[in-house]
């Protein structure tokens, strides 16, 4: 399989290359692409030295699959010309998620979808949405959910490498007492602070990413019924994601049977659900391929509600290895 990475320096597009080779991939050969400016610059991929190429429209032939990591611009531009030179696209922006025909998929929870879907190209969900499913999904197992209530705190990983510059910069002149200047990633100074804003605010005075969340997750369900409301922070983590989870199921789930469930679910790895003292954080999910359950617990509030917590690295499960992931059910089918 000839393999192609566009993004290849970019932080998603780095950890690719990593899982690539961590979970020996099966590939013939593997091409980069990047910016202008990355062009020229060499990544090392099992044991040799692969140089950057500059992206261009005549370079994505003879590809059997190319990544797309380099944001929704790009994607929308060059994707669409590596479909029709009969490549499957696995890309990792927006761009095409809520697409009609296009899959968007989590391979633990929807990947049977691959094999009734045959476009070329397949999206893979934003980050937090495939944290919370992975949660949600062994849930809505037991019972349709009614209402999902989520709040997310966001590392700054989340918008790339110059995000955690921006974070040690901030942290940095704040502790010498500097004047931080202008930012160039977020709009208020995330040191010691959070910004409950992640994406432009819509008309219906919700943020992009808490929208994503909404969409996104009814997609991959499939299920347009539930009730999703969303309120997304950025928080001064380098890495992981969290989310706090509110669940209203149609009929009574059982913390038992709750813990069972979660207990079960490929890629997914509890702390201790019996032991409320014992929960995961950011640092205990970075650089994992699983995301992590705790603070399980009976929401006396409404009839049937069940409240916990998931944290996931966003950099890994949420969008390199679970585009790896995508890979891999693909060359099983």
């Amino acid at each position: 399989m000839k393999v192609g990475i566009v993004g290849a320096s970019g932080a998603v597009g780095l950890e690719i290359i990593k899982l690539l080779q961590e979970r020996k991939f099966n590939l013939s050969s593997l091409t980069l692409f990047g910016s202008k400016r990355s062009a020229g610059k060499s990544i090392k991929f099992r044991n040799k030295r692969i140089v950057i190429k500059q992206l261009k429209s005549s370079s994505l032939k003879e590809f059997d699959l190319i990544f797309f990591s380099a944001g929704s611009k790009i994607s929308k531009q060059y994707a669409p010309i590596a479909a029709k030179n009969n490549c499957i696209v696995i890309d990792n922006s927006s761009a095409f998620r809520m697409k009609k025909n296009i899959p968007l998929i989590v391979p633990e929870i929807n990947g049977g979808d691959l094999q009734r879907n045959k476009s070329k190209i397949i999206a893979n969900p934003n980050c937090t949405t495939i944290i919370s499913l992975m949660a949600i999904k062994p849930l809505y197992d037991l019972s349709p959910i009614k209402r999902i209530i989520a709040t997310s705190f966001q590392s700054v990983s989340g918008a790339g490498n110059l995000g955690m510059e921006e974070l040690e910069k901030n942290t940095k002149n704040f502790l010498s007492k500097k004047e931080t200047g202008k930012n160039r990633v977020f709009e208020r100074n995330i040191a010691f602070n959070v910004i409950p804003k992640i994406g432009e605010i819509t008309k219906n005075l919700y943020s992009e990413e808490e929208m994503k969340l909404h969409n996104e997750s009814r997609k991959i369900l499939s299920d347009k019924k539930i009730k999703v409301t969303a309120t997304t922070v950025r928080v001064p983590v380098l890495r992981s994601h969290s989310i706090s989870l509110n669940l209203e199921f149609k009929n009574k789930v059982t913390l038992n049977k709750a813990k069972k469930a979660l207990n079960n679910f490929p890629g997914l790895k509890n702390i201790d659900l019996g032991d409320q003292a014992s929960f995961p954080t950011p640092i205990d999910s970075s650089n994992k391929d699983e995301c992590l359950v705790g603070r399980l617990r009976t929401d006396y509030s409404i009839k049937n509600g069940i409240s916990l917590w998931v944290v996931g690295d966003q950099i890994r499960k949420g969008a390199a290895l679970n585009a790896v992931q995508i890979a891999e059910y693909l060359q099983k089918i």
